[in-house]
């Protein structure tokens, strides 16, 4: 333990005193509310860091990647992202709203909960197997992105791009027409269905099976 307390404070001393870091893996640090603004990550590895509530303001990151650590509520207004995954990692109550523009991002087996993603081009963004429950999605570019085996639940997508957006296999999605552009969005089944319901059709063998099974058990009973 006091080994590992040492090493914490000797990274510490480092990420207030130098500006650029390349080819370096980081493993089990607590950098938590520690201040990585404007500091440049190239190449870099971050295996189960702690980075609660941690300040990322104008920090640079290319070509890394975040595996087992908890970002949540971090601070990454103005931060750049080119080409940054996060695998199994905790990142709730982002707000991403003020990162850079075109942040190159992928999510793999992520919870992003609690987050926000406005005004924001994210073509091509990947968000697969993750919880994004009670996020929000509003003026955004999300062209050819992939939302695979995902739970939306909560969530609100408003005046984005979703064009060949692939919400396959996705739980929990409701896109709105009317308040979204939409043209060949892969949605799974059940979202299709939602859909239909809120504009006022009957899906054959779903919706208007249970209003005939009613009707016919309310003629029965007057019978």
């Amino acid at each position: 333990m006091a080994d590992k307390a040492k090493e914490d404070i000797r990274l510490a001393e480092r990420l207030s005193r130098e500006e650029y870091f390349e080819s370096e893996t980081f493993s089990g640090e607590d950098l938590q509310g520690a201040n990585l603004g404007d500091k440049e990550f190239y190449r870099c590895v971050f295996e189960n860091c702690q980075f609660h509530e941690s300040l990322w303001k104008g920090v640079a990151m290319e070509a890394c990647a975040f595996r087992g650590c908890n970002v949540t509520r971090a601070q990454v207004a103005n931060a750049k992202f080119r080409d940054v995954r996060f695998e199994n990692s905790k990142l709730m109550g982002i707000d991403w709203s003020d990162v850079s523009s075109n942040p190159d991002l992928h999510f793999e087996d992520c919870g992003l909960s609690y987050c926000s993603f406005v005004g924001l081009n994210l073509r091509k963004l990947k968000f697969l197997r993750c919880v994004v429950r009670e996020a929000n999605f509003f003026d955004s570019d999300l062209t050819d992105s992939e939302f695979d085996g995902s739970d939306f639940g909560g969530s609100n997508f408003h005046g984005c791009n979703l064009n060949r957006a692939d919400f396959s296999g996705a739980s929990g999605v409701f896109l709105d027409p009317a308040r979204n552009t939409l043209k060949d969005t892969r949605v799974p089944l059940e979202s299709a269905i939602d859909l239909a319901r809120t504009l006022g059709m009957l899906v054959v063998g779903y919706h208007d099976d249970v209003k005939k099974r009613v009707g016919r058990k309310d003629r029965g009973a007057r019978q």
